[in-house]
Order: C-alpha cells, then sequence, then structure tokens
C-alpha cells in the first residue's frame, strides 16, 4: 500500500495555534537585518570643534601625516600588508581618503565636550545643527552624521534631553532630517533609561510632525550593569526588546567599561578579555534583530616621534582587523591620523576574502561541484560579506559580478532575502498612531 498522510487540517491549525506566541515573537523581536548600509566607522568630535568642511580637513590631514611617514605603501608594508596588496590597497585608500575620508560622525556634547553653563550648551546644540544642515546641504557632511547629547543618568539627564531636543528643532528649522541621522544615547545601565529614551523618541516625532519611529538610536554599552543586571538577567538582551522598535545598534564603549571593572589604565584595551566577553554577550543579544554592533577606540595615537607613530598605526590596524573577524564590522576613531589604517585594515579584510567568498558563492548560487558544501546561511553570510566590501569601497562591483555570476540584485537578495513579515514600525508616545511602514532606508 502507498504510503499516507495521516494529520490533517486540525491537527495544523492546532500546531498553529501552539506556536503562535513563538510565530509573533520571531516576526516582530528577530526581523533580521534590513539590508542598508553600516559605516565601517564612527568618528567622535566635540560639538565646539565641528565645521561645515571638517570631513575633508581630516582627509587632508590624514594623507598628510602618512606623507611624513613615507607615504601609503610604506605605511601598508609597515602593518604587514602582503607585497602584493600593498598597492592596490594603498592607491583604493589614497582615494577613500580624498572622497569620504569619514563614513559616521557624531558631534560629541558628552565627555569630548564636558560641562558647560546651559546658556553655552543651548547656544552649541544649535550652531551644531546650523553647521551640519549646512554641510549636508553644502554635499561636504559625510553619509551618517549625528549627536552624541549626555546621558540619561541623573545628573546629566535633563540637560541631555535639552541638548537633543534644541539639536532636532535647529536642524528642522533648516528643513528636512538628514537621511542618515544618528543619535547616540551614552553611559546606560538599565533598561528602564533604553524606554525613556523611546519615550523621548515618540514625544519630539509628535511635536515635529515626524513620520513615527522616525527617531532610533544607538545604545552605547559602557557600564557592566547592561551585560549582567543585579537581579542576574541580561540587560543588554532586554533592552533591544524593550526600546519599542528605536535601537538601532549596541556601541562598546572601551574605557568607560574598562574603568567600571577596575582595570588598570594601563592594561584598558579593545582586546582585553573582559571586553571580549562584553562583546560576545552583546552579540548574542543583538544576533537576528537587525541591530547593528560596533566596536569601540583605542586611545594609543599614532603621533609623535616615527617609532611611536608606526607602533599606533601596527596596533590600530591590528585592532581594526581582529574586529572584523570577530563579526564587529564597525569601530571608533578619535584622531584624523587612525584613518589611514582604519582603511588599510579594513580593506585587507574584504581583499583577502575576496577568492574565496566569490568562488564559494558562484559555486553554491550555479550548483558547481566544490570541495566546500555550502548551506544557504552561508551563502549569506558571503554575499553580505560581498556586499559590506562594495559599500566601503573596498571591492568593486563588476569585479563581484564577474567573479560570481550574480548581478548587484541578485547579490542583493542574497544578502538579505525578504523577511516573510515586514519589521513593526516602532511603537511611539501615548496618542501617535504609528506607522506600518518601515524606516527610510540610510536612516537610523
Amino acid at each position: 500500500m502507498p504510503a499516507e498522510a495521516v494529520l490533517g487540517a486540525a491537527d495544523y491549525a492546532l500546531v498553529d495555534a501552539k506556536l503562535s506566541d513563538t510565530d509573533r515573537l520571531l516576526r516582530r523581536s528577530y526581523p533580521g537585518d534590513d539590508g542598508s548600509r553600516q559605516p565601517v566607522h564612527t568618528v567622535y568630535v566635540p560639538a565646539d570643534r565641528i565645521e561645515p568642511a571638517l570631513t575633508g580637513r581630516w582627509g587632508t590631514e590624514a594623507l598628510a601625516a602618512v606623507e611624513a611617514h613615507g607615504g601609503m605603501e610604506a605605511l601598508c608594508r609597515t602593518v604587514g600588508l602582503p607585497e602584493n596588496l600593498v598597492a592596490p590597497i594603498a592607491a583604493k585608500v589614497e582615494v577613500k581618503l580624498l572622497r569620504e575620508p569619514i563614513e559616521d560622525l557624531r558631534l560629541d556634547f558628552e565627555d569630548g565636550y564636558g560641562s558647560r553653563n546651559d546658556d553655552e550648551e543651548d547656544a552649541a546644540a544649535l550652531d551644531a545643527a546650523d553647521l551640519l544642515a549646512r554641510a549636508v546641504d553644502g554635499g561636504t557632511a559625510p553619509p551618517f552624521s549625528g549627536l552624541r547629547f549626555k546621558s540619561f543618568e541623573e545628573p546629566t539627564r535633563a540637560r541631555g534631553i535639552r541638548t537633543l531636543d534644541l539639536f532636532l528643532a535647529g536642524l528642522l528649522r533648516q528643513g528636512n532630517l538628514p537621511d542618515g541621522l544618528t543619535l547616540t544615547l551614552p553611559k546606560v545601565s538599565t533598561v528602564a533609561q533604553v524606554e525613556a529614551m523611546a519615550y523621548v523618541c515618540g514625544r519630539l516625532e509628535k511635536a515635529h510632525g515626524l513620520a513615527p519611529g522616525r527617531l532610533r538610536f544607538e545604545v552605547q554599552v559602557e557600564t557592566p550593569q547592561l551585560i549582567l543586571g543585579a537581579d542576574g538577567t541580561v540587560p543588554v538582551a532586554q533592552l533591544l526588546h524593550a526600546g519599542s522598535g528605536r535601537v538601532s545598534g549596541l556601541h562598546y564603549g572601551t574605557y568607560d567599561y574598562s574603568a567600571s571593572l577596575e582595570i588598570a589604565a594601563g592594561n584598558q584595551a579593545m582586546d582585553h578579555p573582559a571586553a571580549d566577553y562584553a562583546k560576545a554577550v552583546m552579540q548574542v543579544a543583538a544576533a537576528g534583530t537587525g541591530v547593528r554592533l560596533s566596536d569601540g577606540s583605542t586611545n594609543i595615537l599614532p603621533v609623535g616621534s616615527a617609532e611611536n607613530t608606526a607602533a599606533a598605526w601596527t596596533l590600530h590596524a591590528r585592532l581594526v582587523r581582529r574586529s572584523l573577524e570577530r563579526g564587529y564590522y564597525q569601530g571608533w576613531d578619535l584622531h584624523p591620523a587612525q584613518l589611514p589604517t582604519r582603511f588599510i585594515a579594513t580593506y585587507l579584510f574584504y581583499l583577502s576574502g575576496f577568492d574565496s567568498a566569490a568562488s564559494r558563492l558562484r559555486n553554491y548560487v550555479h550548483r558547481l561541484e566544490s570541495t566546500v558544501l555550502d548551506e544557504p546561511a552561508t551563502a549569506r553570510a558571503m554575499a553580505r560579506f560581498l556586499q559590506r566590501g562594495l559599500d566601503c569601497g573596498a571591492l568593486d562591483g563588476q569585479d563581484i559580478e564577474q567573479r560570481t555570476g550574480v548581478d548587484p540584485v541578485g547579490l542583493t537578495r542574497l544578502a538579505h532575502p525578504r523577511p516573510a513579515h515586514p519589521r513593526p514600525a516602532p511603537a511611539t508616545a501615548p496618542g501617535v498612531v504609528p506607522d506600518p511602514s518601515r524606516r527610510p532606508e540610510g536612516s537610523s
């Protein structure tokens, strides 16, 4: 007798009913990455040092620092690039520093700005908004830019909220908010602070007539209380789902976090075991949520003597590469002279992995015999690797298409398959009706 299925419609309906809560959880809390560009770094500049031409000036200073120490190819050799990649990476990095030296700029009203009287900070918040708007209008702003205001800890809470309020009002007075606007909430220690920030965003949207969900924000993980709460839970995982869909990123804060653990100043570093533990927890918490990750910074700057500069460049390049290998595709840069090694290490990561990723993806897509049996999840990872390399300028779109046999549209579909259900719109302040549409590409 031929085999026949024994389960009927009633059984399927019962299973669906049992799993309805799971289905809702996965749709709402784990929508996956939305496929928009992620910058490779964030540059923090004190808000009172901002000027419309800052991005170009940082690129010029970065190139001058390299030229003073023998040129870009010499720097590539200093940090250990294979000889066959020295010339192509040096050429690409020089172009990058001329065209787009900063991918993400944060106007800093927190540690980099310090405490000022209220009138001074009020004026600085409006000036920062005006300068950013002028840079956007003049085409000199980086693709992503925004504000880091003071934390929601009790002593600075009101000041931080007021600076954010004035900054947004100043931007909107000049026109629409920039597409790549990014807000950063520092020194978060509890889920309640994230919930409070989500409320503030909703109120600001309503007051300015913005689309619900337009304002999202990064959370800086700078306190151990986010990694392990007093009740034994992991607040960094909880806040992603308590932020009403507004949390766009988790950024590790190297020095505040290390200091909170009583690690001596000389041992505070991105590759300290305590840092690796915190970042591993962050990575697991963010998996599948669509929330992006960023590593921290190194404060060892490539300045001073030739010996000190070479050592700092070598350290920075190693740390950038280390972060990339661990799935942290973004970091912080603190000085123009860190930009060359940011891009050298980033381009090395993508160019050295290009041959393998392109060949394996081609074999997978076209069902060619291969020594590696890749699964759909690995194919997605390879497509995302190629797309990230393309976004930052390390890889060329024509090379990708020739080597993989996949056109740009196909690559995007492989990297980010359309979810069965769209990302839910963030919840908003009371009285604001959520918009079911997704956020505009490039907004954060």
